[in-house]
């Protein structure tokens, strides 16, 4: 809870909360709103210090905008210690891509535009807000990581607000499958910077009718109650049930001065053949918001209409550079993420031959040992066949003393000579029979040995084939390390016036300004696929949608899809005819 406010050591202390920080300062009494602000950018390194100023809560609740040229003690600041400020965008530009200059503004900007959509301050359709939640991820988030942004992180580890809560109510959708339909379209936005991506978002809700509105109750001549709109292309006047489509437009172009007197707030045309434009706010109060509003978005106006100053050259130049600078690493890093996925391509191409070349070296092998097992029932066989032949020679050795013992009997008598003979010639027959024998054995051993000299020729080649394997193996091993290691280094704005009466306007006599603004194409007129993926997505919600949450926002906004209209094309309509007829048509609304 906030302490009483009072001075210590004649210092005040002050907070002041940015989009992103909170910081602290002790000022003195004596400081004004400008030293102050001027303390704050230059604490968080801002230059285009003409969106911005420096809010607070005054002593009736009311949000109040600080006087650079005052004290701040003087001003209606609650007096609390520390007292609170909030530093904010207090003017938008008419194209964030043009105008926005340094990373710190942009960042600023996406983060309280972001915050004025997920709060519906800012009306945004549910497809869009689809869109832009997509956007606000890779801007926080980097690239989609499939592994660490698995189903369910942002909603339940992280506990991000993806949509405005109104989205939520009006389908019949759980926040699981909202998370799908976002992270369909953040996986679309990979490699993209995430200034890039602050910037889409931007871009994207620009197109926005309510974006860049302040909105005032007022009420013309016949008591009509009205809202008018002041932005940064001009003055809107909207009927009381309808924020989105204003009725009446007045471009700053074309009003000289601006002034009030009591409730009643005067603008003049500078067609001097025009009526005044006049109409009644509640409290004074508002007609001074009004007249401050009307002043520095009428001077930014006209500043973008004329050639940019030498700060704003040489911030423009110091930005193009570092933005060059940033594109040469993306570049780069893109690069060696190139020359990485190839590394890692060819590495895994490798491990896929050397699992081939494995199997085939598991094959050899197996052939190996079938041939080792021939060859050794090959050995066996010839050690048996040696065994006979030896066996066989003996026999024959043995057939042929026989032979000879016989003979030496030849004086034996005939019948004992005839038997003898009979045994030799049996003998005899025997022994050829075994030299046949032999011979054959022979035969079959040599065609043996001629076998197991083939297996043995076969083994060594088979053996220097796989060493040969083994070799190439160690060789891509060592040449994929070398390859993956060569890679694992990679990765206020317009012056302050204190007058309550009024001011005259720059003009340019007899000069017509430009006004691109009513020529221009939303984001997603100029980019097909990206309509036609807001139309898928939509048709897709409608089917899951409550009719019955519907609110005043979305049935208009349905109407004006209907009917062909976007924000610029209700602009140009909204301007045509000269200035007494619009003022005439104003005055006419009841």
């Amino acid at each position: 809870m906030p302490k009483p406010f009072r001075f210590r050591h004649g210092e005040v202390n002050v907070r002041v909360q940015t989009m992103d920080a909170e910081l602290e300062f002790a000022i003195q009494p004596s400081t004004t709103g400008k030293q102050l602000f001027d303390q704050v950018v230059k604490t968080i390194g801002l230059r285009e210090i003409w969106f911005f100023g420096l809010q607070y809560k005054d002593s009736k609740g009311f949000g109040t905008w600080l006087k650079l040229s005052k004290k701040v003690t003087s001003q209606d600041v609650r007096k609390e210690t520390p007292l609170d400020f909030q530093f904010r965008a207090k003017f938008f530009p008419e194209d964030v891509a043009e105008e926005l200059i340094q990373e710190v503004t942009l960042r600023m900007f996406f983060l309280q535009v972001k915050r004025g959509i997920l709060s519906d301050e800012v009306y945004c359709p549910p497809e869009t807000s689809v869109l832009l939640s997509s956007y606000a991820l890779q801007a926080k988030y980097g690239d989609c990581d499939p592994e660490k942004h698995a189903a369910g992180f942002f909603i339940n580890e992280t506990q991000e607000k993806l949509l405005p809560q109104r989205v939520f109510d009006q389908h019949k959708l759980t926040p699981a499958q909202w998370e799908e339909r976002i992270v369909t379209w953040y996986q679309e936005h990979k490699r993209m910077l995430r200034e890039d991506a602050m910037m889409e978002y931007l871009k994207i809700v620009q197109d926005l009718e309510m974006y860049g509105v302040n909105y005032f109750e007022i009420k013309n001549k016949r008591g009509t109650e009205l809202w008018l709109g002041v932005d940064a292309l001009g003055l809107n006047v909207y009927e009381k049930e309808d924020r989105l489509t204003p009725k009446i437009g007045f471009p700053w172009s074309e009003i000289r001065n601006i002034s009030f007197n009591d409730k009643k707030f005067i603008i003049k045309p500078i067609d001097k053949k025009a009526p005044d434009f006049v109409f009644y706010a509640p409290r004074l109060r508002i007609n001074k918001r009004i007249l401050s509003l009307c002043m520095g978005n009428h001077e930014l106006y006209m500043r973008r209409r004329k050639p940019d100053t030498i700060e704003v050259q040489q911030m423009k130049a110091q930005a193009k550079e570092e933005k060059m600078a940033k594109q040469q690493d993306r570049e780069k890093i893109e690069k060696e993420r190139r020359k990485r996925e190839e590394a890692e391509k060819m590495l895994k191409s490798y491990e896929a031959k050397l699992e081939e070349l494995l199997r085939e070296a598991e094959t050899r092998q197996k052939d190996l040992d079938v041939s080792e097992m021939k060859k050794m029932e090959l050995e066996d066989n010839l050690n048996r066949y040696n065994k006979e032949r030896e066996d066989l020679l003996t026999e024959k050795a043995r057939a042929e003393e026989m032979k000879q013992e016989a003979l030496k009997n030849v004086d034996l008598e005939k019948e004992v000579r005839n038997q003898k003979e009979r045994e030799a010639l049996e003998a005899n027959e025997v022994a050829e029979k075994r030299a046949a024998e032999i011979s054959e054995k022979e035969t079959q051993m040599r065609e043996l040995q001629e076998q197991l000299e083939a297996i043995r020729r076969e083994t060594e080649e088979k053996d220097a084939a796989y060493n040969a394997l083994i070799v190439q193996h160690a060789q891509q091993s060592k040449i994929n390390a070398e390859h993956v290691k060569e890679h694992d280094y990679e990765e206020s704005a317009g012056t302050e016036d204190d007058t309550t009466y009024g001011a005259e306007l720059q003009t340019y006599e007899n000069q017509d300004l430009p006004r691109p603004e009513e020529e221009r194409l939303t984001l997603a007129e100029k980019n097909h696929r990206l309509k036609e993926q807001l139309k898928a997505l939509g048709d897709q919600l409608v089917v899951s949608k409550d009719k019955s949450k519907e609110s005043i926002n979305d049935v208009l906004h349905a109407e004006n899809v209907r009917s062909g209209r976007d924000k610029y094309k209700t602009l140009k309509q909204i301007r045509s005819g000269n200035t007494k007829k619009r003022v005439d048509e104003f005055e006419a609304l009841n």
